[in-house]
């Protein structure tokens, strides 16, 4: 049975994002011609693509956990080899893939206990077990056959080699998908150290075949608290590697090089962001004047948002319901807790199976749109008792209570699809009087002293990396559009951004959109002079205007 999880320390509120006009926009957009068949060299992109800034609307003070719970200790050997749960929200806020075949369990021995070296004798590394590196290299190029426009711009930018220079320190999943990402930033140029953002997302085999082609990983499934700033420590502080870019995933790797090493943090010419975690804590930083490098926030490009949130959620919401419970959902009564991008995932794959779906809200647009789309819009009060699965997509706290998890039937399944495992009250089930019995990995009964049992699924942590995996083909999408804001920031002339957080222009969402359409052999319709004129557009983009809502 795993320890408790400690509260997260982040407490997000969503705020609207209000998009600030640089000055002749169209003008600089105009210059990043994308034909038909998405046709641009890496010189073109980078001197056509200014990113729009957005303002700091975070109302709430986002606090970071306190510095001496995170960064004024080191471990004992006991200590690493417990595996703590209480980790900070963003490194916990999802799972381990499914998708790794290894067991981590196999030896017990801390990696961190362990003399490894690869073939060429490189030792700066440390994995779960270097010698998964072939079965993990099988992984990789079958991964590769579903991101075919990543790997196509590598073969466009690889002999211009536009990140050569770029020292970059990644805190990411690491999984097939993400290696292909890295292994394409190598190739265009850049060195990379990489860490894993998650104690639980990392496939051992991929981080083992990783480090056998010289890039420095530190990660392996299953770390510890102490392992896992231990991890991020190796990355960031080695003799002789200067960092110069990041690339983050919660804000984790952030945070640690601000805080621990502010002189090298000062030297780092951009930070790419892909969450919402991560993202708020930018905004954080930047509202106190404390941001001193500029930052490209992934999280809310149209192609993440869209695609990484609604079309991924989609289809991982049930492989994880069902490699975990085997259960029948046709007919079973599902509430699902947010409406936004991920919960309309969630509620169109289970209504598509025969579930009867009801949904909570506190935004009223969110929940007319539910109400337009089918379902009932309840408060989980209301429904508590007859409810047999609880889905949370919210990114709060606390959606779900000890009180509302005591009045559920026996047999109801509890899980998160949300960004943080913070929206389940988890911690208020250990206690005395509950007992956890773990059946199969990252499923738990806890049973109640009258014998009721509630199903809950990776500990309230995010779901679908915890209990299946994701489509490759999503994170090729999110894995190109990380890849261009790392080559526009490195490349940006001084003085094009400024020390804030600035968000995609639609012109660059539209290049990563367009070079996935091959894969469905689709073919755009072209704007003729006269169309373009009467719209006011130009006739290869952008489409649409900034505030634009998809």
């Amino acid at each position: 049975m795993a320890e408790p999880a400690a509260e997260a320390k982040l407490e997000v509120k969503q705020a609207s994002k209000e998009v600030k006009e640089s000055e002749n926009v169209a003008e600089k957009y105009s210059a990043m011609t994308v034909s038909k068949n998405s046709e641009m060299n890496m010189g073109e992109l980078s001197s056509a693509f200014s990113a729009v800034p957005t303002h700091k609307p975070v109302k709430k003070q986002i606090q970071f956990v306190e510095d001496k719970q995170e960064f004024s200790r080191f471990p004992t050997k006991a200590g690493r080899r417990s595996l703590s749960r209480s980790i900070s929200q963003s490194s916990t806020d999802s799972c381990g893939s499914a998708a790794s075949y290894t067991d981590s369990s196999d030896d017990e021995t801390s990696p961190r206990d362990k003399t490894q070296v690869n073939s060429k004798g490189n030792s700066d590394f440390c994995v779960k077990n270097i010698k998964q590196a072939e079965f993990g290299r099988r992984e990789i190029e079958i991964a590769e056959q579903d991101m075919s426009a990543l790997i196509s711009l590598r073969k466009r930018a690889q002999s211009e080699k536009p990140l050569a220079g770029a020292k970059i320190v990644g805190c990411t999943h690491i999984t097939a998908q993400t290696a292909v990402l890295i292994e394409t930033l190598v190739a265009l140029g850049a060195q990379c150290r990489w860490t894993a953002c998650n104690i639980y997302s990392t496939q051992n085999e991929v981080a083992a075949a990783l480090s056998e082609t010289g890039v420095a990983v530190f990660a392996w499934k299953g770390e510890s608290e102490d392992d896992f700033w231990w991890c991020i420590d190796r990355c960031v502080n080695n003799e002789g590697w200067q960092p110069n870019m990041i690339l983050d995933d919660g804000g984790d790797l952030t945070h640690w090089m601000y805080k621990k090493y502010p002189n090298v943090f000062k030297k780092i010419r951009g930070i790419v962001e892909e969450s919402v975690t991560g993202v708020h804590r930018l905004y954080q930083l930047s509202k106190a004047g404390k941001l001193c490098v500029p930052a490209m926030n992934v999280n809310d490009s149209v192609t993440k948002q869209k695609f990484d949130n609604l079309y991924c959620c989609r289809e991982s919401i049930l492989d994880g319901l069902k490699r975990t419970t085997d259960v029948m959902f046709g007919g079973k009564q599902v509430v699902v807790l947010g409406y936004g991008e991920v919960g309309k995932g969630c509620c169109a794959a289970l209504k598509a199976l025969g579930s009867i779906v009801s949904i909570t809200e506190i935004d009223p647009i969110c929940a007319l749109q539910a109400c337009m789309d089918g379902f009932r819009v309840v408060k989980l009060n209301e429904v508590i008792r007859q409810v047999d699965v609880i889905i949370t997509c919210t990114g709060n706290k606390n959606v779900v209570t000890r009180d509302q998890l005591d009045r559920m039937k026996n047999g109801s399944i509890v899980c998160n699809m949300g960004h943080s495992n913070t929206e389940i009250d988890v911690a208020s089930l250990r206690t005395p009087e509950l007992t956890w019995e773990r059946v199969r990995s990252q499923v738990d009964h806890v049973i109640w002293p009258d014998g009721k049992r509630v199903i809950l699924l990776a500990e309230g942590r995010l779901l679908n990396l915890s209990c299946s995996t994701v489509p490759t083909f999503v994170l090729s999408i999110t894995a190109t559009t990380q890849a261009l804001a790392l080559i526009e920031l490195y490349n940006a002339p001084e003085g094009r951004y400024k020390q804030d957080v600035y968000l995609l222009p639609k012109k660059m969402d539209e290049y990563v959109a367009s070079l996935h359409l091959t894969t469905f052999d689709a073919h755009l319709t072209e704007l003729s002079d006269d169309q373009a004129k009467y719209l006011g557009l130009n006739k290869n983009g952008p489409f649409k205007p900034n505030y634009y809502r998809y």
